[in-house]
């Protein structure tokens, strides 16, 4: 009798945890677009919601602001859509749109303090999800 040795890898605990952060950043980062589009256009329309405070340094039209954030958040929801196929440039995409968001919210702290310093943690986490999982040599992602 011949014994036949298959060679067996085990899945590594690594990948599920890689793509669990991944997803983790997908959904994030495409909530956090969904919110600035509701916050751009809530500028746009001029809404009461915000305050608005005088000589602040980086004071722009309302407007303005709106119509920054709406973009931010159409290019974070688009971005998101490629977090869930795990494309690398998706993630490249992701670590900078979500820092973007940040500076914007940063920014407009006067206007809407409490609201933009809970954007700035989100897109804090997105962008720590983004950056522990790394790609190996195969082509898979790995978190290490």
């Amino acid at each position: 009798m011949t014994a036949t040795h298959t060679t067996h890898h085990p899945q590594s605990a690594k990948r599920p945890w890689a793509e669990g952060l991944t997803v983790f950043a997908a959904v994030m980062l495409m909530i956090a677009g969904v919110l600035d589009i509701f916050r751009g256009i809530m500028g746009i329309a001029e809404d009461d919601v915000f305050v608005t405070t005088r000589d602040y340094v980086f004071a722009y039209d309302l407007t303005g602001w709106g119509w920054i954030h709406l973009i931010l958040g159409a290019v974070a929801v688009l971005v998101s859509m490629g977090l869930f196929q795990a494309s690398l440039w998706a993630r490249v995409a992701g670590v900078t749109i979500a820092g973007f968001i940040i500076i914007a919210n940063f920014l407009s702290l006067p206007y809407s303090p409490v609201w933009s310093i809970v954007m700035i943690a989100f897109s804090g986490f997105i962008i720590w999800a983004l950056c522990v999982v790394r790609q190996d040599s195969s082509g898979e992602f790995d978190h290490s």
